[in-house]
């Protein structure tokens, strides 16, 4: 006789046990749910191997700031709020990294079910999600301590809303009117992208106007929503900050470019400048730094190292007139200056190395030179608490091989780089608009088009992370290729307003070949 138990094995049970919860969980809500979870375990395995999270220059001087009280609004407020938050309750940078995991794996899932809406399969959708979530450059951009993180993680949810609402103008069931729910996280994606980045306020706008244009009937609601998120971000930077006792940057950091353009002008046509000018510049720096220094176009930070930082700050008046004066004498140097500055923006593949061209994806590095200008963080307990301490040593070495890996320089242009991106989704989006014959779906690219624009305007070096947004989407927009072999007639729904929403379907939309048949099939069947 057998002593085996009677009824089902464990394993059984518990398989059966995990279909029943499974068969509970509503339809629409299966796919979110599996993107978030796979995204989420990814995502751990890289907060484990490189906890308690990427640490560099810039996240060691948020942490100066907020911990010495020398709060300064160069950097973001909200985000250094959240890591004086984690640093007090927690002591360390863990629980802020945790929480920008598990926020980047929310949007992903949500972008996933919102692309279902505009016809891409959650097979498609979903591994393109969970490329985010594995490629070295993206994981390990989500566990870095760094403003930019939450900034491209609004950018992506301002994206998949913007999916979500064209996806009901492609369907035909747009009445003019934004739900509830897409008012609130439009509000969350626009004030997120200008309170998390200083200059993201016009990817924003750019990403509203795109909105206003594909959505008829939801224009003022879409208007009135960026112009209300833009007032608190200008108000909160220019009036609330310095109320509550944050300090403005210093001068020489807000003109900084400025000084750049000047000094990469100077090294290409010394000849430009008066012996007035001359004279100016030399108070800030010797003007062989200003030749030096221009020689390369890349970055402005060498030169602003290169300023007296407190002369150059009773100067700024008069060498931003000179910057003036040189833009109308020269304007095809300074704007080419600008240009070559937002290289990261527009270029695929990166500059010469010897000038400082290439791209800056060291998330895990801290230049020495930062203790020369925050000396309080050579004893501070949380200089301690920002190195490296991996749970798992086995983790960390898989996780540092496959970092290391990723920055092999050939790879550069497409790992790091959010240009190549960029123009992926660009045509993306034109090819997928043109074959759903919907005009509204160019909308789609309004925040990577944003984020382009402002980097290229204003940038201060050719760092990855500044343009890390346009690399997620354009990931995302991958999964419109299998979309695309599919037939579909024109959508165009008919002229809404919000008081008078379609209570019909739209008159003006082509069936399918698929949909005439079964069409003509009823009526052969239907009784006289």
């Amino acid at each position: 006789m057998s002593d085996a138990p009677h009824g089902p094995r464990p394993r059984a049970a518990a398989t059966a046990k995990a279909r029943a919860l499974w068969t509970r969980v509503p339809q629409d809500l299966r796919l979110p749910l599996v993107v978030f979870l796979s995204c989420q375990a990814c995502y751990l395995l890289w907060w484990a191997a490189f906890y308690p999270g990427m640490i560099d220059y810039d996240a060691l001087a948020y942490t100066w700031q907020v911990t010495t009280d020398h709060w300064i609004s160069n950097h973001s407020v909200l985000y250094n709020s959240l890591l004086w938050l984690s640093l007090r309750s927690t002591g360390g940078f863990a629980a802020l990294t945790l929480f920008q995991t598990l926020a980047m794996s929310a949007v992903l899932a949500y972008a996933c079910a919102s692309l279902r809406t505009v016809g891409v399969r959650g097979r498609w959708s979903a591994p393109a999600a969970l490329a985010c979530a594995l490629a070295p450059p993206l994981a390990s951009f989500t566990v870095y301590v760094g403003k930019d993180v939450p900034f491209t993680i609004c950018a992506v949810l301002v994206f998949a809303v913007t999916v979500r609402l064209t996806g009901r103008r492609l369907n035909g069931s747009w009445e003019g009117r934004l739900l509830r729910s897409e008012i609130v996280l439009l509000c969350v994606g626009f004030l997120g992208i200008g309170l998390f980045r200083n200059n993201g306020f016009p990817v924003a706008v750019i990403a509203a106007l795109c909105l206003v244009a594909a959505l008829p009937g939801a224009r003022r609601l879409l208007v009135a929503l960026v112009a209300a998120t833009t007032a608190v971000t200008l108000a909160l930077m220019f009036v609330v900050y310095a109320a509550v006792g944050v300090e403005k940057p210093p001068k020489t950091l807000v003109y900084n470019l400025h000084y750049a353009d000047l000094s990469v002008t100077y090294a290409k046509a010394p000849e430009l400048f008066t012996k007035d000018d001359l004279r100016l510049m030399a108070k800030a720096a010797p003007l062989s730094s200003w030749r030096e220094n221009g020689a390369s176009c890349f970055a402005s930070d060498p030169m602003y190292r290169s300023l007296n930082r407190q002369v150059t700050d009773q100067l700024s008046e008069p060498l931003v007139q000179l910057w003036w004066r040189t833009l109308r004498k020269a304007p095809q140097d300074v704007i080419g200056a600008r240009l070559c500055r937002g290289h990261i923006a527009w270029a695929v593949f990166p500059g010469p190395q010897d000038q400082g061209g290439r791209t800056y994806n060291e998330l895990n590095r801290v230049d020495p030179v930062f203790y020369k200008w925050y000396e309080e963080m050579r004893t501070s307990p949380y200089n301690e608490a920002a190195q490296p301490r991996p749970l798992s040593a086995t983790l960390h070495h898989v996780g540092s091989f496959a970092y290391e890996a990723a920055h092999t320089p050939q790879l550069e242009w497409i790992l790091w780089r959010g240009a190549i991106w960029s123009y992926a989704t660009y045509v993306l989006v034109t090819r997928f608009a043109r074959s759903r014959r919907c005009r509204p779906l160019f909308a789609l690219a309004g925040v990577t088009f944003g984020t382009q624009l402002t980097v290229l305007v204003a940038t201060p070096s050719p760092c990855f992370r500044y343009m890390a947004a346009p690399i997620f989407i354009g990931l995302l927009c991958l999964s419109l290729v299998p979309a695309l072999r599919g037939t579909a007639g024109p959508v165009i729904p008919p002229r809404t307003s919000r008081d008078t929403p379609a209570a019909t379907p739209p008159k003006n939309v082509i069936p399918t070949v698929s949909e005439a048949r079964v069409s003509s099939a009823a009526r052969a069947e239907r009784p006289e």
